[in-house]
């Protein structure tokens, strides 16, 4: 099975120039847990997650949150871990068993089309989809 035909082929996505507060709040509102930083032309930049949010805004003074001093820029990881979307699902939950992530950007002909988490493979073994190998 490919990553393409599990994908959430939605991907949600800010620009370096949001702030915490409004990727929060896009998180929330689109009911994900990380967050794609795509330039103009939609390359990918960067990733934002739940975690990272969290601990950010908690340690935000009032002020700063006021008046929105910090930038996503300023706490996004840019080592960025892409899949193609024509690979295996097995693939996938390799790369992010080895990364220690819980999602990966799906990419075809290097422009963002999807998103596969681990909750989207669980979601397989669970339905008998996908039967795990023992090692």
């Amino acid at each position: 099975m490919k990553i393409k035909d599990v994908m959430n082929q939605q991907v949600i996505s800010i620009s370096e120039n949001t702030t915490p507060i409004e990727a929060f709040e896009k998180m929330y509102k689109n009911g994900v847990r990380r967050l794609f930083v795509l330039d103009r032309e939609g390359t990918p930049k960067g990733v934002v997650s739940y975690s990272d949010l969290i601990g950010v805004l908690n340690q935000l003074s009032d002020f700063d949150k006021e008046n929105n001093k910090t930038m996503i820029s300023d706490i996004m990881t840019t080592n960025i871990v892409t899949v193609n979307a024509q690979e295996e699902i097995k693939n996938a939950a390799n790369l992010m068993l080895r990364a220690d992530i819980s999602g990966l950007l799906a990419l075809d002909a290097r422009k963002p089309v999807g998103v596969i988490t681990k909750t989207d493979i669980c979601r397989l073994v669970a339905a008998g989809l996908l039967i795990p190998k023992k090692e």
